[in-house]
């Protein structure tokens, strides 16, 4: 096994437990920390486990822990679902299908969004690679261009951050939970390496393991033609292409966002 990535299991388990603090847990706490977040002995008394098991996990001498076990740690840790399966796929309970390399977005995926002139929308991998983008979408914001790798554009080029709330703490949390545990996949390797390299608020928050990000929301798109738009957006799997996801935007009709984005139609069209 690669050294690199023999402990994700208990690097996953430390980072969770420096988020929470004793009061998350219902810990009474007088004592000065030196390290921020719940002490092991803390967590291994929540999970009704031993310390020094609790240690090995975290050490990597122990990979290999029961479900029973897996789950008392996650309502110890206090994760939600999304974070509680990444738990087990990283302790090797969960099958993963092996990954396979993208490939383009399907013609009749691309047709589909080609044809929604009101509706910006674009296809991309789970590593943010934007392969197909209808042309509201990419008049919406250069991110959504095809080639573009929409989390490396938003953390090493500032200017292109038009989105509000801060996209960036979502989409890293979202990246984790799609990558899962593979950290072998080429592509994923050298974006989570060079954004590390390049990035101190990457590093931050890849290194707070959080997992999950938002399927749906509200954004507001502060645009240089048509000004500030709100829009809510969906993300979707894609069954044929498990590697792939389709984004789609929209506003209310008749309000002032729609006007906007039949103004960039307009001008785009």
């Amino acid at each position: 096994m690669d050294d690199r990535r023999a402990n994700v299991l208990g690097d996953y388990l430390r980072a969770r437990r420096e988020l929470l603090r004793p009061a998350d847990v219902g810990l009474s706490d007088s004592t000065r920390r030196r390290v921020p977040g719940l002490r092991r002995e803390e967590v291994a008394t929540l999970s009704g486990i031993s310390v020094d098991y609790y240690l090995g996990l975290e050490q990597g001498r122990d990979r290999r822990p029961s479900a029973e076990i897996l789950q008392a740690l996650a309502e110890a840790l206090r994760l939600d679902d999304s974070a509680t399966a990444h738990l087990f796929v990283l302790a090797g309970l969960v099958p993963r299908s092996r990954r396979r390399t993208p490939r383009g977005a399907s013609a009749t995926l691309t047709r589909l969004i080609e044809s929604w002139p009101m509706t910006p929308a674009f296809v991309q991998t789970n590593a943010f690679l934007v392969l197909a983008a209808n042309p509201l979408a990419r008049a919406l914001s250069p991110v959504h261009a095809p080639g573009t790798n929409i989390i490396r554009t938003l953390f090493l080029e500032p200017d292109s951050l038009s989105f509000e709330p801060d996209p960036r703490p979502d989409f890293v949390a979202c990246l984790r939970e799609l990558a899962g545990s593979d950290l072998a996949d080429p592509d994923l390797t050298a974006l989570v390496g060079e954004l590390s390299a390049r990035s101190e608020a990457f590093r931050r928050l890849w290194a707070q393991h959080v997992v999950g990000g938002s399927t749906n929301g509200r954004v507001r798109v502060a645009h240089p033609r048509v000004g500030t738009l709100t829009l809510d957006f969906e993300r979707f799997s894609i069954p044929s292409a498990p590697e792939q996801q389709l984004v789609v935007y929209s506003a209310e009709s008749g309000g002032t966002s729609y006007d906007a984005l039949r103004r960039l139609a307009e001008w785009d069209g």
